[in-house]
């Protein structure tokens, strides 16, 4: 559980971020650090939220992992990296976190009173090593992580690039035939009437209408783009497209299982460096959809009540049959950290293979539709034409 403890040091004032069991343990925390609390409130918040995306945290690791195993140690590292930027954002970071360090507080502490540069679930990493002392490994882990979540992006990016790409010209044709090439064919075509086929009377008096009021069109088009775009930066109508999405039979059960290797993942990285199974689960609870955010607190009582991790899981709808078989063979050989990070991998490479499978299925078929209307619009306009030549033959 996440607190908020706004405390007393001298005659200053301080708003921290705890991570603790309950309050009282938060409380003990701060007391611990020297600082006298006055209010605790608990802070509710996702592992990502608040976090200032401009501080390169994953490069930050990897260097102070990098010094670190070099020999050096923790202030000494920081120092280093410090001095190497010369100066903006990240340098008023490194210079704030040696502050706290020269002050004696721990690197969770320190980074800790930074939360909106660092998130929680790396302030949780850093605090589990501080119980064991290997602070490398920790953010080892770490490093690690971020990658294997950046591959699965990638690959997702990766597979929507030529889609959208083709979306993006094929769209663009179409507008370049119903916005140019047809009102110039009405006008040619303009007077014969009844003649024309049906369809092509459709298309032409679109044309007509495009050349009438495209000024009005046009407008209406931006500002209708400029509301989804509005729409689009709303919490409230993403968590409803989402929730539209997770109904779809076959894409929502792919989002699922995506959400589920991230929440294995997260929580087995936490596991094995230290931190308890409460904790962890309670920390890692913003990476869930709310539907399964409310089965992940079913989960979390049960284990608080005796259940095994494996049971408390299948009970609540958060495993598959083989996420289950493998937790229970963690579980009996004491490795449910590592058992768990085998399960995300499991489930990124089925997903890996899940969107293979859909690109090379529904780049040819988008293909077939883009080629199938630019046709369609093409004949309709020319049918006259055709049929004007076929009766003067």
């Amino acid at each position: 559980m996440n607190y908020q403890v706004k405390a007393l040091k001298g005659r200053e004032i301080v708003l921290l971020s705890i991570s603790a069991i309950h309050a009282d343990d938060a409380f003990a925390q701060v007391q611990a650090r020297g600082y006298t609390p006055i209010v605790v409130q608990t802070k509710k918040h996702t592992l990502s939220e608040g976090v200032n995306k401009k501080f390169p945290l994953e490069l930050f690791s990897q260097e102070l992992l990098a010094l670190l195993e070099a020999g050096l140690n923790l202030v000494e590292a920081i120092e280093t990296l410090a001095e190497k930027d010369q100066g903006g954002e990240v340098k008023r970071t490194l210079d704030t976190l040696l502050q706290a360090l020269y002050q004696g507080q721990t690197f969770s502490s320190a980074l800790e009173m930074q939360s909106a540069v660092f998130p929680v679930l790396y302030i949780a990493t850093v605090r589990a090593s501080e119980k064991t002392g290997d602070l490398p490994e920790a953010l080892g882990r770490y490093v690690s992580y971020e990658q294997q979540l950046g591959l699965v992006k990638k690959k997702i990016v990766s597979a929507s690039i030529y889609p959208i790409l083709l979306m993006g010209v094929g769209g663009l044709v179409i507008l370049f035939l119903l916005g140019f090439v047809v009102p110039k064919f009405s006008r040619i075509y303009e007077g014969t009437g009844d003649n024309l086929p049906f369809l092509s009377q459709v298309l032409l008096a679109w044309g007509l209408y495009l050349e009438n009021h495209g000024k009005e069109l046009l407008m209406m088009t931006f500002i209708s783009l400029g509301a989804l775009g509005y729409g689009l930066s709303q919490a409230a109508v993403r968590k409803w497209m989402i929730q539209i999405i997770w109904r779809i039979p076959t894409l929502g059960d792919r989002l699922r299982v995506f959400q589920l290797a991230r929440f294995y993942r997260t929580l087995g990285m936490l596991l094995k460096g230290g931190t308890s199974i409460i904790v962890a689960m309670e920390s890692v609870a913003g990476l869930l959809d709310a539907s399964l955010q409310q089965k992940m607190k079913q989960a979390s009582s049960a284990i608080k009540e005796g259940q095994t991790i494996s049971l408390a899981m299948e009970q609540a709808g958060l495993t598959t049959p083989i996420a289950l078989r493998m937790l229970r063979v963690g579980e009996r050989g004491g490795k449910i950290g590592e058992m768990m990070e085998r399960i995300a991998s499991f489930y990124d490479d089925e997903l890996a293979r899940w969107i293979d499978w859909f690109t090379k299925l529904f780049e040819p078929i988008l293909m077939l539709l883009i080629g199938l209307v630019i046709g369609v619009v093409v004949l309709l306009l020319y049918m006259p034409i055709f049929e004007l030549a076929g009766n003067i033959q």
